[in-house]
């Protein structure tokens, strides 16, 4: 299981994904791997010596994708994801995606922090 509150995944979300695999290729040794969404489009594993390090996304895949610039976007495993989303109010943020599954992955949610940061919080799903 992965450690509580660390780090757990990175994403690029961006148009120009071509683009990006080349660019993180040539510069960080990545090899890629595709595989379809569920919901349509495809999404790219990054990996270093055939290890996942990263994802790649297109925004236009993204729920409300359009006009999204470019970015990274961090997610942080939790125990609890519906827990812990719970807390994010009264802490001074803002939930801007409820908990949702994403078969084989986990649960994620988005949110806001009070400074206007924003990350994804999740429960990975069980591992093999």
């Amino acid at each position: 299981m992965p450690d509580n509150a660390a780090f757990y995944w990175n994403e690029l979300i961006t148009e120009e994904v071509d683009e990006a695999k080349k660019f993180y290729a040539a510069v960080l040794g990545w090899t890629i791997e595709e595989m379809k969404m569920p919901s349509g489009g495809t999404y790219t594993i990054a990996k270093m010596n055939g290890k996942p390090v990263g994802g790649i996304m297109n925004s236009a895949d993204v729920e409300d994708g359009d006009d999204m610039p470019s970015h990274w976007m961090s997610y942080i495993h939790v125990a609890d994801v519906d827990a812990a989303i719970a807390k994010v109010a009264k802490a001074g943020g803002e939930v801007l995606k409820p908990c949702f599954d994403v078969p084989g992955v986990g649960r994620i949610a988005i949110v806001e922090d009070p400074t206007g940061a924003v990350i994804g919080i999740m429960t990975a799903a069980p591992g093999p």
